[in-house]
């Protein structure tokens, strides 16, 4: 920090803090430059008077606006993201950024976790650890991009909030006999529907991403899906026949189905699921199914598209080899062997 030439531009850096806040500016002389440094770090100065304003109302909006210009609109997800943000940022009463703490955060977690803070236009019962858990990974994320780029100077206010604990949830996937039900159920309401379940079946795909396909995602016994989740394309394998019962006809194969018509086939089909998985137990369903009939787990993790090899593995007890070693080499085997 200081006063230095910059010999490449030919010019005078005035460069200082203020409280968190790094204050650079240019000049053609030393002499503006060391003017304009001792006026900053004066406290009694107009200008330092004027920097201290400027940089104590910038609120917790102003960096996620800033975040989002600089970085979150290269994300796939960065307009939901940034919504979700400044919805959180009003909801904590969008602090001054300097003044945001871990403590402000997790307050507003309490009250999320009691209810008294739900962004869903449709009330249902209690807000979840791991939805809490999302919103503090995005916030963090944030912080640690805008310091990344030099445009936040101090710690991340969040780095040393922890995460709130979470079961594993229990993952509900079709049997045989409720998968055979539930096609015919689809086929009852439209055969395009049954075609479009059964593609789920048969790739692991994401419901979205069924119907996202167009004529030219498909060729020969094999399907793209592009502008996925994970921001890969990714090509699975399907069967002849169920290649036969795509109409190539329609540029975008599936376009009229919606996720009503899926939930009202399980209706139908008398299925029960778990609160909010709906379509989401087609893609459970062909994960534990695919590991159950001897797959491997790093074959899955790419047909699934995960970036994460820990995201697979909940699937991985589905083997029938999965830690079958616990029968050789407990303790009590060991004794009868040596008996």
């Amino acid at each position: 920090m200081g006063v230095r030439k910059d010999e490449s531009r030919g010019k005078w850096l005035a460069e200082c803090y203020l409280g968190k806040k790094r204050v650079r500016r240019w000049f053609s002389t030393k002499i503006e430059a060391t003017r304009f440094f001792n006026a900053a770090k004066d406290e009694k100065s107009l200008l330092h008077q004027a920097i201290e304003v400027k940089t104590y109302s910038e609120r917790l909006s102003d960096l996620i606006n800033l975040w989002f210009d600089l970085y979150g609109q290269s994300l796939r997800d960065g307009e939901g993201r940034k919504r979700k943000l400044l919805l959180m940022a009003d909801a904590m009463g969008d602090p001054v950024a300097l003044k945001f703490t871990a403590e402000i955060f997790a307050e507003y977690r309490a009250r999320r976790l009691r209810g008294e803070i739900d962004f869903r236009r449709k009330s249902s019962p209690g807000i979840k650890a791991r939805t809490l858990n999302y919103e503090l990974d995005i916030l963090q994320a944030v912080f640690n991009e805008l310091k990344r780029l030099d445009k936040w100077q101090g710690d991340n206010p969040l780095a040393t909030l922890r995460p709130l604990k979470t079961n594993d949830l229990e993952l509900r996937f079709l049997r045989e006999d409720e998968i055979v039900q539930l096609l015919d159920c689809c086929f009852e309401i439209s055969p395009l529907l049954k075609v479009a379940v059964s593609l789920c079946l048969a790739t692991g795909a994401r419901w979205g991403e069924i119907l996202k396909l167009t004529s030219s995602n498909v060729i020969p016994y094999k399907v793209t899906f592009t502008n996925t989740k994970g921001g890969k394309n990714r090509s699975i394998p399907i069967s002849p026949e169920l290649y036969s019962q795509l109409d190539f006809s329609r540029h975008l194969l599936f376009h009229g189905l919606t996720h009503k018509h899926f939930e009202k086939a399980i209706k139908l089909a008398n299925i029960t699921l778990r609160d909010n998985q709906l379509t989401h137990v087609l893609r459970h369903t062909f994960a534990s199914h695919f590991m159950m009939n001897g797959g491997n787990i790093l074959v899955l993790k790419e047909i699934l598209g995960h970036s994460d090899i820990n995201m697979t593995m909940v699937y991985a007890h589905f083997s029938p080899n999965h830690l079958e070693t616990a029968l050789t080499l407990n303790p009590l085997q060991n004794l009868k062997n040596k008996a």
